[in-house]
């Protein structure tokens, strides 16, 4: 590996006091580190049988920015009739000879018995894995467990008599990893194993909406292609991130590469390990972020925690008294200053723990005891509702809209269903703070200020009450279709 210009060594080493701790400076060489390292740090080939009919070759989907995502495009467009490297001589029914398509990522092994962990888009719908060490020593492996939401996988490899133990390498803790840190990984770019880039860490706690529980460390470490599922080490030889996505619009490495924290990891192999498959704690809401017009709304001091727009039933959260328009401010002694936080921390609840969680309720703080169930992803569950009477329709200039009651025939202009209760708007004017929300006609008001409303008069009154209680803005819990959200308006003057 070329040696990096480390000119901001002495600088470093030399801002020294007595009472603050000093960061570790930039270390003469990664070559020890490496040396050690790399035995257990493993190349994966897999191998997968596609369909012989033209069109129909899979494509494997990645996350975004995924190592593998552009390689692959344009893999399987040369093997589609008419791209570069396709045999056009299919016959008219289109129909080809099954073949074999192979693809390479990274991985490390954390157990002697043979342990991989690797991401789940290296292996995902592979017939055949093989295993490469750095001594080209190769053998079999199965898959114990995968997540897609996470983006892991746990390979088991097969043991022949006479193997001993593997080399191996530990997880450590990430949340004691810094922004500035070293960090060093190893992996398989381009198809060129035992590759050893270094670089620091540029970022911690990233979301990059590859799935519900993003917690990545972002590095500028060179991350290319082929490196998805190896390590990102620490100076202390711990893992503490699984190379998995890299922002790149050339597909080459820019600087910006992302890793699965270790300490997210960490309960998602123990139970793939485990169970095959992952048990992850379910609270039963559907949540919103709170921003500074809905804070205001709710008497809250800053915009935190995580709005409840609406509650599961049966669930969890509906046993244990949870409401819409609840602001979850803490979970089991846990603060939750983002949205994001909630759905991590309830996952990695023990299924059956009994937890307090503090709420925001109509304000004041209340303490909700709550057992947590288990997420099943067929998990649906249906609000209840009523069906409401009729009056004249009414126009609220304080938000830019005119509102009436249901009707038959609006419940059939709008494709409102039967057992949906609450207020129809039925226009919004264009330049209104309603519009810049993005409320339009047909939508359906459910609550004013976190009571529910069956008439357009009810509505005005809570408007009005607002108002005269200098608000700044008013909260709706909104409906369009089967979706529930909070809506902050601005009250403007009339």
């Amino acid at each position: 590996m070329a040696k990096r210009h480390l000119g901001v060594a002495a600088l470093a080493a030399s801002l020294v006091w007595s009472t603050v701790a000093v960061a570790r400076s930039a270390p003469e060489t990664f070559a020890d580190l490496a040396e050690k390292l790399t035995p257990a740090v493993v190349n994966i080939s897999t191998s997968q049988k596609v369909s012989g009919r033209s069109g129909q070759v899979p494509v494997p989907q990645f996350p975004p920015g995924s190592p593998f995502e552009e390689f692959f495009k344009d893999f399987f467009e040369r093997q589609r009739p008419g791209g570069n490297g396709d045999n056009g001589g299919d016959n008219e029914g289109g129909n080809r000879p099954t073949r074999r398509v192979s693809s390479l990522g990274s991985g490390f092994v954390v157990d002697p018995s043979g342990i991989v962990i690797t991401n789940n888009h290296v292996i995902a719908e592979a017939d055949e894995i093989t295993v490469i060490f750095s001594d080209d020593t190769r053998r079999k492996a199965e898959v114990l467990g995968r997540d897609a939401k996470t983006d892991l996988a746990v390979l088991q490899l097969k043991q022949e008599p006479g193997d001993g133990p593997l080399p191996f390498v530990k997880l450590g803790d990430s949340d004691k990893s810094r922004v500035g840190d070293w960090v060093m990984a190893i992996g398989n770019p381009f198809g060129l194993g035992g590759s050893v880039t270094a670089g620091i860490i540029s970022a911690r706690s990233r979301n990059i909406n590859a799935g519900p529980y993003d917690d990545f460390i972002q590095t500028d470490a060179s991350i290319n292609r082929g490196n998805s599922g190896g390590p990102l080490f620490n100076m202390d030889g711990e893992v503490i991130g699984v190379n998995t996505a890299i922002f790149s619009p050339s597909g080459g490495s820019v600087g910006i590469g992302f890793s699965i924290a270790s300490n997210l990891a960490k309960p998602v192999i123990e139970q793939l390990r485990e169970y095959g498959k992952t048990r992850r704690g379910w609270l039963g809401v559907r949540i919103q972020p709170v921003t500074d017009e809905i804070a205001e709304s709710l008497a809250l001091d800053e915009p935190r925690g995580a709005l409840v727009a609406s509650v599961f039933e049966p669930g969890p959260a509906a046993e244990a008294g949870f409401e819409p328009g609840d602001v979850i401010l803490k979970f089991d002694g846990k603060d939750l200053p983002v949205v994001r936080a909630l759905p991590r921390i309830v996952a990695e609840t023990g299924i059956g723990k009994a937890v307090d969680v503090e709420v925001w309720r109509k304000g004041k703080t209340v303490t909700l005891s709550v057992k947590i169930g288990e997420l099943k992803e067929d998990e649906v569950a249906a609000l209840a509702s009523g069906d409401t009477g009729g009056s004249q329709p009414a126009s609220v200039a304080a938000l830019g809209m005119t509102l009436s009651s249901l009707s038959n025939d609006l419940r059939e202009k709008f494709e409102i269903g039967g057992d949906v209760k609450g207020v129809v708007i039925t226009e919004v004017d264009d330049e209104s703070a309603a519009a810049e929300k993005g409320i339009r006609a047909g939508d359906i008001i459910v609550e004013v200020a976190q009571e529910e409303v069956t008439s357009p008069n009810q509505v005005v009154d809570k408007v009005k009450q607002a108002k005269e209680s200098k608000r700044k803005s008013v909260l709706l819990l909104v409906q369009r279709s089967d979706d529930l959200r909070f809506v902050a308006l601005r009250l403007e003057e009339t």
